[in-house]
């Protein structure tokens, strides 16, 4: 199979030893959207920066549009779209004149520009505004407009670095149906990293999950909360309780399989949750805790991560704040 995306063993470290990919490997196909989902400080960023030329790898291998990234990375850029997390807006100049000057770097002029522009305008909803400077658009108008750009030169493939980050959800889901038209229509590749679990699952086709540098997981995101057999009860306490005894009332109750325990929540993987359900409630009710609410569901994105990674989403999350943090 021809992949329009292929990493294979990339390995990165930054000063101080900070070992941001430790083998790192994954393929795309061509005309799919395809997420690398982690935490903060999993190594997302990095994967894209040298899929896009912007840094090189301490070791691994890398092509792009059937490009090697190393060997030929002026061909690779011009191959490629690219919107990292910090906006490439000139807020001092109109929608129009953002448009117009990413045309001209890649050498776009006269009326194939005009006519791309207004394409781009028109179909990111841009049009009523054109005229106006940059820096009187909302944050998701921003942000589509900074993807426009990404596609100016008409590239085969698009990276968005964590795309939705800091948009409000309805901006966020105006994106999303957006992505998924350039993939369904254009036939564009789309490689995205994200760390929304939701945007993960609904968004992409397949996916990678990344964590510490290294893709533990990968598949559909069907696919893979498939491998994740029966049901997820979450159990809310009325009260706070000792972990320990919690444990040791549900722990043995009929069809638990896995348990995890928070402040006030309990997580339990369960083999059939009607089944199930009846004997937590009762285990819990016989040590004196009362349950606030109970809630049956198929197992999400965070199950899938927490299989595989062995911690929560929220925890790796902190965990990279931390380490960005400390450099």
């Amino acid at each position: 199979m021809t992949y329009a995306i292929e990493a294979s063993g990339l390995v990165k470290t930054y000063r101080g030893g900070i070992r941001a990919l430790d083998g790192l490997s994954f393929a795309v196909s061509t005309g799919m959207i395809f997420g690398v989902l982690g935490p903060n400080g999993a190594g997302k960023s990095t994967s894209l920066k040298i899929l896009a030329t912007l840094s090189r790898p301490d070791a691994g291998d890398a092509c792009v549009a059937g490009l090697d990234v190393l060997r030929q990375p002026d061909r690779v850029r011009h191959a490629i779209g690219w919107v990292g997390q910090r906006s490439g807006v000139d807020a001092e100049a109109t929608g129009c004149e953002n448009l117009r000057l990413q045309g001209h770097v890649y050498g776009l002029r006269g009326r194939e520009l005009d006519s791309r522009v207004a394409d781009l305008l028109e179909r990111f909803g841009l049009a009523q505004a054109a005229g106006r400077l940059a820096r009187t658009y909302s944050g998701g108008m921003q942000r589509r407009l900074d993807v426009a750009m990404g596609l100016v030169h008409r590239p085969s493939v698009l990276f968005l670095d964590e795309p939705t980050t800091g948009l409000d959800p309805e901006a966020r889901a105006q994106l999303w149906e957006e992505i998924t038209r350039l993939a369904n229509s254009d036939g564009l590749t789309v490689l995205l990293t994200t760390h929304y679990l939701e945007e993960a699952d609904r968004l992409t086709a397949q996916l990678a999950i990344v964590d510490r540098g290294r893709v533990v997981a990968a598949g559909t995101p069907d696919e893979l909360k498939a491998e994740l057999r029966g049901d997820v009860l979450l159990v809310e306490l009325a009260e706070a309780a000792p972990p320990d005894t919690v444990r040791a009332a549900v722990g043995g109750a009929d069809g638990v399989r896995e348990l995890a325990l928070g402040d006030r929540l309990l997580r339990a993987r369960v083999d059939h949750g009607a089944t199930a359900a009846p004997a937590v409630l009762a285990a819990l009710e016989a040590r004196r805790m009362r349950v606030a609410s109970l809630t049956i569901t198929r197992p999400s994105m965070d199950e899938v991560y927490s299989r595989h990674a062995g911690r929560a989403f929220a925890q790796a999350d902190r965990e990279g704040e931390s380490k960005k943090g400390n450099r």
